[in-house]
């Protein structure tokens, strides 16, 4: 994973151009660049308990889906029927015995294979074999799933850079899902990326959280693959642990008592959606009145920043706004963060 080429003590650094966040041709060459090459989340494994279970999901566009097969093992394929490209699966969780498509009923195998295609006729020169369910990779990681469209990317765990190191100290894997919550904004994906990897923003945006945290000690830092964000919190509130953001578009805070994910799908070069899931160390009666608090002060933050991102997604749409500088304090994740973006773009887009 290359490191950005911009240094604050050596060259001025400047975010990306306006015209990025919102031309159609940028968007879609991160849909090639990025978002077919990169490992993405799905969500956690205890979602996939039983064969049959399933999550089907979309990825700027790519449709795809995880499921448990028979065998024990996950498997993931694009989401659509080689017949004429019907999707196979409503996008959400749900649980299946067979994988027919609602369009002409052709049936699938959980190993993709074709079964059957009712009333297709006989035609000498089909081949079932030929047209089976195009396969997705799959990987997990300490119960957490991921897929990638790249069949020549690097294994899960090389990708993730240094999130393990970070998370080795936590015991994520005995977090139990709780909740999920989701989101959506008339913004680039990128502007809200921009907005959640800097705490620059939080006096004049978060009061709660301001009045929460020690902003004057609010830690922005880079490793590799990880944008991490950390301050000391005051009167044992909700905000202690790390809050992470993980290339390309995935985020992972922890807090004290457990841990939330989220996944940000840009659906358009001006719309995002959020996909949140909230997960407990103890999930027993008696916390869940604190834990569905916890879960609504989140909530309440992501709201809070719908606003200003779609404003600023207005101006940078309306011509005036060429690019800004960097804070050398407070915008080192936004730094990180747009350089992967010049990178893994290079040729594709100009300034």
């Amino acid at each position: 994973m290359n490191q950005p080429v911009q240094s604050f003590s050596t060259t001025p650094v400047r975010s990306l151009p306006a015209s990025w966040y919102c031309d159609p041709a940028v968007y879609e060459a991160e849909r090639t660049a990025i978002f077919a090459r990169t490992w993405q989340f799905i969500g956690p494994e205890a979602e996939f308990a039983r064969p049959g279970d399933y999550r089907a999901v979309q990825i700027a566009g790519y449709r795809l889906f995880v499921i448990r097969e028979r065998g024990g093992n996950l498997r993931a394929y694009h989401n659509l029927c080689p017949h004429r490209a019907a999707p196979l699966l409503s996008e959400g969780d749900g649980h299946c015995d067979v994988l027919r498509c609602r369009y002409h009923g052709w049936t699938f195998a959980t190993d993709g294979r074709l079964m059957a295609t009712p009333n297709f006729g006989e035609a000498a020169w089909f081949d079932k074999k030929a047209h089976g369910l195009v396969p997705v990779r799959v990987e997990t990681w300490r119960g957490l799933v991921f897929a990638t469209l790249d069949a020549n990317a690097v294994p899960l765990v090389e990708f993730l850079g240094d999130l393990p190191a970070l998370l080795e100290p936590y015991p994520i894997e005995t977090f139990g899902k709780l909740d999920q919550a989701e989101f959506a904004m008339d913004c680039n994906w990128k502007t809200y990326t921009d907005n959640f990897v800097e705490g620059y923003h939080i006096p004049g945006i978060h009061a709660g959280l301001n009045a929460a945290i020690d902003m004057a000690r609010f830690e922005t830092t880079h490793q590799r693959g990880v944008v991490i964000m950390k301050a000391p919190q005051k009167g044992g509130s909700i905000y202690g642990g790390l809050w992470l953001w993980i290339w390309p578009n995935m985020t992972l805070s922890v807090y004290p008592d457990g841990m939330n994910t989220s996944r940000i799908v840009p659906t358009s070069e001006t719309r995002t959606e959020l996909r949140y899931e909230f997960y407990f160390a103890d999930r027993s009666p008696a916390l869940l009145e604190k834990h569905r608090a916890t879960i609504e002060t989140n909530c309440e933050i992501v709201r809070e920043d719908f606003g200003i991102c779609e404003e600023v997604q207005q101006n940078l749409k309306a011509g005036i706004y060429r690019d800004g500088p960097l804070s050398p304090r407070h915008e080192d994740g936004v730094q990180y963060f747009q350089d992967m973006v010049r990178q893994s773009l290079g040729n594709h887009v100009g300034a």
